[in-house]
């Protein structure tokens, strides 16, 4: 059990939630927020980063990225606690659930229509699905090539942000691809944090993260830029539709954000640097709380 837990691997989970909770807490604020919606939004992403976590974990391994050199966040099917048949196993299974848990949203959200927003949405759930797979699965996973980056910033962002606030009212508002921005952004900070723990043995694998790409040095200022743009991003919002003094909650994650920065940039280090993916991810959690607190005062 400790192994199935260690490769769900817990501490990317609240990194999973900020999407929704950001959607969740901008319905509120117009109105529209649903409790039904918001509990199976939550399920259904807790699901798919699970799923996420157990095939990155299979992939790996499988290709020989995972292996005797990696001395910091070992994984379990590199390290034998699971094999590579109980991982296939686990990964189908959690397709399976998420898929249904997904469509228990929608048939929720949607009050049981199946008319053109359910297929889009529907399309959407599945390539949610074979995105997290196929990041490290498969013959090209578009992880090695370097796109993660960008496919966080659009799952962990705009469509998490901007699909959960949909389900919620019925409605988009294009001004909340601000706030969404901000969320993806600093997502892809914490894919950073661990692309520059990773970086030596990505480069002698094969694996062209964009740290590999950059080298550590300007990963480093990429990464002072990616919390810069969510910050930015997050005051834009505010200024154009909330300018009033409790909105500018979400500033006192400033210091934790330059703490997180700080560290990276002067580690050197695997061990260095992993304990910032943690302290990222809940920086992260703790940054959309604050700044949806502060929509609803």
């Amino acid at each position: 059990m400790r192994s199935w837990i260690s490769a769900a691997r817990p501490r990317t989970l609240p990194l999973s939630l900020s999407c929704i909770l950001m959607g969740s807490f901008l319905a509120a604020a117009q109105g529209g927020f649903r409790w039904s919606v918001f509990g199976l939004a939550i399920l259904t992403t807790v699901l798919l980063q699970v799923l996420s976590n157990f095939a990155n974990d299979y992939g790996d391994s499988v290709s020989g990225l995972d292996n005797d050199e990696r001395k910091v966040a070992t994984r379990a099917v590199q390290t034998g606690a699971i094999t590579r048949e109980q991982m296939r196993t686990a990964i189908l299974s959690f397709s399976v659930l998420t898929l249904a848990s997904g469509l228990w949203l929608l048939y929720v959200a949607l009050e049981g229509g199946t008319g053109q927003e359910f297929w889009y949405f529907l399309g959407l759930g599945i390539l949610c699905i074979i995105a997290a797979i196929t990041y490290t699965v498969g013959k090209r996973p578009y992880g090695y090539a370097g796109l993660g980056d960008l496919s966080v910033l659009m799952f962990f962002g705009w469509v998490g942000v901007l699909g959960t606030y949909y389900l919620h009212t019925r409605s988009l508002d294009w001004s909340i691809l601000l706030p969404a921005t901000s969320c993806g952004v600093f997502a892809v900070g914490v894919l950073n944090i661990n692309n520059i723990r990773d970086l030596d043995n990505d480069r002698r694998n094969g694996k062209n993260s964009v740290p590999v790409r950059l080298g550590a040095a300007r990963a480093k200022i990429y990464h002072w830029l990616l919390l810069s743009t969510g910050l930015v991003c997050a005051a834009a919002y505010v200024i154009l539709e909330h300018p009033n003094w409790s909105s500018y909650l979400f500033l006192l994650t400033l210091p934790l954000f330059w703490k997180i920065a700080s560290g990276v940039q002067k580690g050197q280090r695997p061990e260095e640097i992993d304990p910032y993916l943690k302290r990222m991810s809940l920086s992260t959690l703790l940054f959309v709380i604050l700044f949806g607190i502060g929509q609803l005062l």
